[in-house]
């Protein structure tokens, strides 16, 4: 997902450019950190104090140049208006946050206007479109009979969340002015590794061959996550 990002900044924005990066859900601080290392001034905003924390102490151990361009806030991500202005970044991340909310449309409607004019909206969500693969390629037939007809699902934390269609997200996307300009699927091959697994000898190929059917019909379409890239209008 790092390297589709960064081939939709590369094509938006002039090389060298510092961006204004809002990432809302920011976890760990992962990409906020990364994209930080490459220059931008980054926002972090999340809402669990703990994994703030965590975020803290990894962006505490980062040279002071790196620091200096990261600005961590707790926040909810339904309330982007109250801590920034319209058109305040040039790039919104919003990775893996859009199952835990039951109504997303207020928050993406929200989100598009945090950018600036031709801003980029980077999505992270699961795929309700491929929900059963995950049980049928573990042989749990009666789970991947009951995924076909839902969005809902357990995550692998044991929680009960919601999917996203493709088709649902492009039509909001339009609706609030940042309409799709790409998509594509991430792990298609790899969902049913085990959190932990190790990483494998042939890893460089194992993330060629995800990068390729990420962005290759019909692969992209059973992902299970979907980042979609809308632009501000």
């Amino acid at each position: 997902m790092a390297r589709q990002l960064d081939e939709q900044i590369a094509g938006r924005f002039p090389v060298g450019l510092r961006l204004r990066i809002l990432d809302v859900g920011m976890g760990q601080g992962t990409q906020a950190l990364r994209l930080a290392r490459a220059g931008h001034q980054v926002t972090g905003l999340e809402q669990d104090a703990k994994i703030l924390a965590v975020a803290r102490e990894a962006l505490a151990a980062e040279p002071e140049g790196i620091r200096g361009r990261v600005r961590l806030i707790e926040g909810d991500g339904r309330e982007t208006g109250v801590h920034f202005l319209p058109g305040s970044f040039d790039v919104v991340l919003c990775h893996g946050v859009l199952m835990y909310v039951e109504e997303p449309d207020a928050l993406l409607a929200g989100l598009a206007r945090m950018l600036a004019p031709g801003g980029l909206l980077s999505l992270l969500v699961r795929n309700a479109d491929a929900l059963a693969m995950r049980p049928g390629l573990s042989g749990d037939w009666a789970a991947t009979l009951a995924s076909f007809d839902t969005t809902a699902y357990t995550n692998r934390l044991g929680l009960d969340v919601r999917a996203d269609r493709l088709a649902t997200l492009t039509s909001t996307l339009a609706g609030i002015g940042a309409p799709l300009h790409a998509w594509y699927g991430v792990r298609v091959f790899t969902d049913t590794a085990p959190d932990a697994a190790p990483v494998p000898p042939d890893a460089e190929s194992l993330l060629a061959a995800e990068e390729r059917a990420g962005r290759t019909d019909p692969y992209r379409q059973v992902a299970a996550l979907l980042h979609l890239c809308g632009v501000r209008g």
